[in-house]
């Protein structure tokens, strides 16, 4: 399958802004599609601070620069400085994303208080917390969503039975190899999840001497090779929407030379038959050049 399927995860009030504009225009410039997952509550992006002690944080910081791609005042948003409410403040970016043909999806709420708490949290707070996300969607779409992609690929049991129960036609709330139906615990969750498949710039700019001036080539070496399910990259309105952008096009015209189709999450998935989807557990484990443990697929189920 020669797709490549584009996750655009939006986590701030500055990355709409500025970063979904910049996409959206650099994607219709190449005839790509792509798929944006908005962040539709307060931007607190200033408590990820809580991460420090985590292993790998710290190192994730110094090698791509977050203040140069976030701004000082994105990372005191929640702390010294009030946190702006992205869906009130951007509704009608969003809408513009939708209106200009892109399909539009859930990333969370409260992004950072959900990367921070899902993982030990039960029923009534993550149900609640994705209901907010759902609510506010509405009330900025005018209908409800069809996709989430949980922020920082964090979920639980009751994350994952929620996307069920909420008729969602997928998710991508895990990293993995190809598209699967989820199971935790052997309960299968009837809602296929569709993994980030490829690293994130950030997990490989300043690792094994991967710079920005060749981290592109490093990726298109990787989609080089044959996929039978293709890809899903996940991309950033904070970092390929801004300072990484020619990084972003390059990776464009790439995959254009490759032969693949850029395509959304929802194209994407028209290419499986749901019914035939491989089952596999969903575990927490850990991602090369990213920090803290992530929802993974387990191949070994």
């Amino acid at each position: 399958m020669k797709k490549i399927a584009l996750k655009i995860d939006v986590d701030t009030y500055r990355g709409t802004r500025e970063g979904v504009p910049r996409l959206v225009e650099t994607l219709q410039r190449h005839h790509a599609q792509a798929s944006f997952f908005f962040s539709v509550g307060p931007d607190h992006t200033g408590r990820a601070i809580r991460r420090v002690f985590r292993p790998g944080f710290l190192g994730k910081v110094s090698r791509t620069s977050v203040l140069g791609h976030y701004g000082i005042k994105t990372l005191l948003y929640g702390t010294l400085l009030p946190g702006p409410d992205i869906g009130r403040n951007c509704a009608d970016v969003m809408r513009s994303v939708r209106d200009a043909g892109f399909e539009a999806g859930i990333h969370g709420y409260d992004r950072i208080k959900w990367q921070d708490h899902v993982s030990v949290k039960g029923a009534a707070w993550t149900q609640r917390e994705m209901q907010r996300a759902v609510d506010r969607y509405i009330e900025i779409f005018g209908e409800a969503p069809r996709a989430h992609a949980a922020a920082g690929w964090q979920t639980n049991r009751h994350g994952l039975r929620h996307t069920q129960h909420l008729g969602f036609d997928y998710c991508s709330d895990t990293r993995g190899k190809r598209p699967f139906i989820p199971t935790w615990d052997a309960e299968i969750i009837a809602c296929p999840q569709l993994p980030t498949t490829l690293p994130t710039l950030d997990e490989l700019i300043g690792i094994d001497g991967i710079t920005t001036e060749n981290v592109a080539q490093h990726l298109l070496g990787i989609t080089g090779e044959l996929s039978e399910t293709g890809h899903v990259y996940t991309l950033h309105a904070e970092l390929e929407g801004q300072k990484w952008l020619p990084i972003f096009e390059q990776l464009l015209q790439g995959w254009g030379e490759q032969g693949y189709a850029i395509v959304s999450l929802q194209q994407y998935l028209e290419g499986f038959k749901v019914a035939d989807l491989p089952r596999h557990e969903v575990k927490s484990g850990t991602v090369d050049g990213r920090s803290g443990m992530l929802s993974v697929q387990s191949l070994s189920s």
